[in-house]
């Protein structure tokens, strides 16, 4: 094998320090300063897409705090409405149970009025009815003919006026 015969190592040696130093070249003056281009390319835009990101993370943060708000104003306003709308509806009620208040006063008064009339015309009617039967019964216990003035007079005065 050549590679083992000592007389064959200066040429293999100069020829493995050739190669070495052109892909040494190679490497150094070409393909790190790719790659290093590359790498910085990604890192630049990663840090311009992670500032991307916190932009659109903000802008949603705020768009979020902007709804909550007009949210909140939403639902106060709907609030407020509803309140409003109530005490409307509370003051109508209040004026037609006053109206209705009022005129069951005045049925319940035309009432009363009536009811006084009627119970004046049955004690009436009840004292003639008593002087009335006062007659007839004196007339069935005495077989006497009481007149109805005698009768009234008697009745009156049992009833104590």
């Amino acid at each position: 094998m050549p590679q083992l015969d000592v007389n064959t190592w200066p040429p293999q040696l100069f020829w493995l320090a050739v190669t070495f130093l052109v892909l040494y070249f190679i490497i150094s003056k070409i393909v790190i300063p790719r790659t290093g281009g590359v790498i910085e390319g990604r890192k630049n835009q990663i840090d311009s897409d992670l500032a991307a990101a916190q932009r659109f993370k903000a802008d949603t943060d705020k768009a979020v705090a902007e709804y909550e708000k007009s949210l909140a104003d939403a639902r106060s306003n709907a609030h407020g409405i509803a309140q409003e709308t109530r005490n409307k509806l509370n003051a109508e009620v209040d004026k037609e149970r006053s109206t209705l208040d009022g005129q069951l006063a005045a049925k319940i008064a035309e009432a009363e009025k009536a009811i006084q009339a009627t119970r004046a015309k049955a004690l009436a009617s009840v004292t003639d009815l008593a002087t009335d039967i006062a007659t007839e019964i004196v007339g069935k216990l005495t077989g006497t003919n009481v007149s109805a003035a005698d009768a009234a007079k008697a009745v009156a005065k049992a009833q104590g006026n």
